[in-house]
């Protein structure tokens, strides 16, 4: 009887064994196909949607599996980061004093570091993507995010006003940094390595200003006055194609390749603008055009008195060093007694330009170029230009290059005789390069050889937000006389093809 029910006992338990394995093997190949099929739609995801479920600060390596988590370098780099720091702080004294004295808005006489300190907190690399683009370089982009604890003071001057210590607080810093080594035969086996922040996706670079002792109303405006100069500082030195080239192991190298060159010119007609947005309480406004590729190179047009459908017909000659990744800028200003506001900004892809092809565009404008953050998104009206974008052969680039080169040591003697402000400003007109066969523009000042000509126009501005462009009078003369006269263009740009807006 025992054996009996042993042997049932035994095959009641096999049953029940086999059974539940296989249930156990259907459950888990139904887990296995679910997991697949999650796996094949986060696979067909693309970056706007992963945006949307992670946010804008989401790693690189997420949305692009090229990039490499590297979890062993964020720790070496922590142990590192004191003696890191240590050094950048030198360099970054010594290289970024000389761009916030370049870069300098107008009002402000002096911005210099008070105090420059990175922090005990290191930066964190989420991912990198290494590729070989020519065989004698290695590619590198890192995914950098820093949230650090730094202390940095400004100290900001003012004429009339004390210097006024204001403090950045809160800094997060959010880009992709490329980097190019150079391979070399010989050790090191890197001849010189090349620094710049991809353009896409943006940089971030997010702070809060604090007045140290004193309050940010002693300097109307310092606030985007200073977040104007640290994104000029960006695009126009560190953001792609704009690069640091540094030779590597003290061997003489050369590095002309790596450097920055100019590949053609943008021919632009700023024609009228149709619609704009009063800001005047009696009257109309008074609107003039900036317009740029390099924030370092502006030119404006003439101002149009107590009009908003403005036609100002002027032709301005602009160099682009990348036409993959550059744009032309375009701000609408009205001008004012110690305050131009801005009325609207825009800006075109050169990438969007055939070479050697006439263009009639008309931009909407903006309030600003990043609009995520600007609640009034009412409409601003349109701008109409006309561009024709010519490639450089060999000798034209040399010839442009070495134009740009006299543009910004005159743009240097000016500011140091005390005619113009900054290097940035913006001044009527356009220096024409003559005999090299480019027509150079970025001083605006004067005609003929890039030296100063008949007169200057006279641009006020005083501490505006939108206050960069500050100038002086020196001859009887009106300046949109002079204007009409620097701004023709040996260039045609007429039977221009209709584009039907942006």
């Amino acid at each position: 009887m025992g054996l009996i029910s042993g042997i049932l006992m035994g095959m009641i338990f096999g049953v029940g064994l086999m059974a539940a394995w296989k249930h156990m093997m259907r459950y888990r190949s139904t887990k296995r196909f679910s997991k697949a099929v999650e796996v094949k739609l986060m696979g067909s995801l693309n970056r706007d949607d992963l945006k949307k479920m992670c946010g804008d600060n989401f790693p690189e390596w997420i949305s692009f599996p090229v990039y490499e988590q590297v979890k062993w370098l964020n720790k070496q780099l922590s142990k590192l980061w004191p003696f890191v720091a240590e050094a950048a702080e030198a360099i970054i004294k010594e290289s970024v004093e000389p761009l916030l004295e370049d870069y300098r808005p107008p009002g402000i006489t002096s911005l210099k570091f008070s105090k420059l300190s990175l922090g005990t907190v290191a930066p964190k690399i989420e991912g990198i993507r290494v590729q070989s683009l020519k065989n004698d370089q290695i590619t590198m982009d890192i995914d950098l995010r820093w949230g650090g604890d730094p202390n940095i003071v400004l100290g900001v001057q003012a004429a009339m006003v004390a210097s006024i210590p204001i403090q950045l607080k809160d800094l997060q810093v959010f880009t992709v940094i490329r980097v190019i080594f150079q391979l070399a035969e010989d050790i090191p086996c890197i001849s010189a390595v090349v620094v710049a922040l991809l353009s896409e996706p943006k940089p971030r670079i997010d702070y809060t200003l604090k007045a140290v002792g004193g309050s940010l109303t002693a300097l109307p405006g310092i606030s985007d006055m200073i977040d104007d100069t640290v994104n000029s500082i960006v695009t126009d030195t560190l953001e792609w194609p704009h690069r640091i080239v540094v030779p590597i192991g003290g061997i003489p190298v050369d590095t002309s390749d790596l450097e920055l060159k100019p590949q053609g010119k943008l021919i632009v007609t700023i024609v009228r603008a149709n619609g704009l947005k009063n800001h005047e309480m009696i009257g109309k406004s008074d609107p003039y055009v900036v317009l740029y590729i390099r924030p370092l190179f502006k030119l404006k047009t003439k101002t149009i008195d107590n009009n908003l459908n403005p036609i100002w017909d002027q032709t301005f000659e602009l160099i682009a060093e990348d036409k993959e990744t550059q744009s032309l800028i375009l701000e609408v200003f009205d001008k004012d007694i110690g305050q131009d506001q801005r009325m609207g900004v825009t800006k075109l892809p050169l990438n969007e330009l055939e070479a050697e092809t006439p263009k009639e565009i008309e931009l909407r404008l903006l309030p600003k170029l990043d609009m995520l953050k600007v609640k009034d998104k009412k409409d601003r009206g349109t701008i109409t230009v006309k561009v024709l974008y010519h490639e450089f052969n060999k000798e034209e680039q040399l010839a442009a290059l070495e134009a740009e080169k006299k543009i910004l040591e005159e743009r240097k003697r000016l500011k140091a005789e005390g005619v113009i402000g900054s290097t940035m400003d913006a001044l009527d007109g356009a220096a024409s390069i003559v005999g090299s066969g480019v027509g150079m523009v970025g001083t605006g000042i004067g005609a003929g050889a890039g030296i100063v000509g008949s007169g200057l126009g006279a641009v006020g501005s005083g501490l505006s937000k939108a206050g960069k462009f500050m100038g002086r009078t020196f001859t009887g003369q009106s300046s949109s006389s002079h204007a009409r006269k620097r701004s023709g263009s040996s260039t045609p740009v007429n039977s221009l093809q209709e584009n039907g807006g942006a």
